[in-house]
């Protein structure tokens, strides 16, 4: 069973010694101490909110104490801490300390892993560009590719389709870069031509880029090499 301690607004002083406003007090035979009084001065206040650091802290301690407030709205007491030893605290913190530097290497560690993995990813994409569309000018096949496999872009690239190359997926991606660099799509948009209008009114010219992109003859009108997406 734990030591129950109580944190107080009121303006109450200890029965014993009287010393007061009490921060926190304990309460024997229905009546207030502080903690100097009931041999428990020695310990110090650890807020929750860290559930790492309170269990470490508890385990460490071989004495300790939860802190509660009576809560008005609710109707009953809310634990707000504990009172722990000062020597435990200090153990318990270091050892989060040692937890959270672990975390950062392990996340630094996964980070450059996920950096390769893009990497890897959006050649492969590219080289997929360049076989579907071999008139497609290779520096502008890995900024296609690049702009479709941004991680946590939502982008056709990082969809289950496009991480698995489907020449679909692939070719949408494609698709979508011309339509934004090549034309005057994004004009149309801004001019107030609905979406799908501003498709419609393109998708001759698009398909006939694409079509040039097919072949190896990069000499074809509406692709530039080094262009880049937008």
């Amino acid at each position: 069973m734990s030591l129950v301690v109580f944190a107080s607004l009121k303006q109450i002083h200890c029965a014993d010694c009287r010393q007061g406003p009490l921060r926190h007090l304990v309460r024997e035979s229905g009546v207030p101490r502080c903690l100097d009084c009931t041999d428990l001065g020695h310990l110090v206040y650890l807020p929750r909110g860290d559930t790492a650091l309170t269990r470490r802290a508890r385990e460490a301690s071989s004495l300790c104490a939860v802190v509660v407030r009576f809560d008005k709205r609710r109707h009953r007491y809310e634990r707000l801490g504990l009172l722990v030893e000062e020597a435990a605290l200090a153990r318990a913190e270091h050892a989060c300390l040692a937890d959270s530097e672990a975390r950062a290497r392990r996340r630094e560690r996964d980070r450059r892993r996920r950096a390769v993995e893009d990497t890897r990813f959006t050649a492969a994409f590219a080289a997929e560009i360049v076989r579907l569309f071999p008139g497609c000018p290779a520096g502008r096949a890995v900024a296609i590719a690049t702009h479709a496999s941004v991680r946590g872009s939502g982008r056709v690239g990082r969809t289950a389709a496009g991480r698995a190359l489907d020449e679909q997926a692939v070719s949408v991606a494609v698709r979508a870069a011309v339509r934004h660099t090549d034309t005057e799509y994004d004009a149309l948009l801004m001019a107030g031509v609905p979406r799908f209008a501003a498709r419609a009114r393109l998708a001759a010219r698009i398909d006939a880029i694409l079509d040039g992109w097919r072949t190896a003859d990069e000499s074809s009108p509406g692709h530039p090499e080094g262009a880049e997406l937008r």
